[in-house]
């Protein structure tokens, strides 16, 4: 994994997020996947419902990680582990706490969901990602 990937995710540290995205996007492509599986671990934390420094550490990651995917054109080299971490998310509560106020999950599944789907014309993505799809269809809520 990077450099700064592996600070930004190991210490979560907030500080240096946005560094990523000085970076050149085939500077980091080949960390992605890695990248997305350090997210799925964090955000499966038994915390990470309350700390917002790992939820905005886990959102700045995922912006950077989707834009340099659509940028490199590298969405199947990811899309396992993209779906991974969308299916995660059905593990944890995505119902919204108030009024227009989404879940720390709710927020991950649906960026990750629009690079996904952003790919609808590629077909290996799809056979991945439409039986979460589904799953989210299943669970009633928007």
């Amino acid at each position: 994994m990077h450099q700064l990937f592996r600070l930004v995710l190991g210490q979560k540290d907030l500080s240096r997020a946005g560094d990523l995205f000085s970076l050149d996007d085939s500077e980091i492509e080949d960390s992605l996947t890695e990248a997305l599986e350090q997210i799925t671990i964090i955000s499966s934390s038994s915390d990470y419902q309350t700390n917002n420094n790992d939820q905005a550490v886990v959102e700045i990651c995922i912006t950077r990680i989707t834009t340099a995917i659509r940028e490199t054109e590298s969405i199947e080299k990811h899309a396992k582990a993209l779906v991974g971490l969308w299916d995660s998310c059905l593990e944890h509560n995505l119902r919204p706490f108030g009024k227009d106020e989404d879940t720390p999950h709710a927020k991950i599944a649906s960026d990750i969901m629009s690079c996904i789907l952003q790919n609808y014309n590629r077909p290996p993505v799809m056979a991945l990602a439409i039986p979460i799809a589904v799953k989210f269809l299943h669970r009633g809520n928007k």
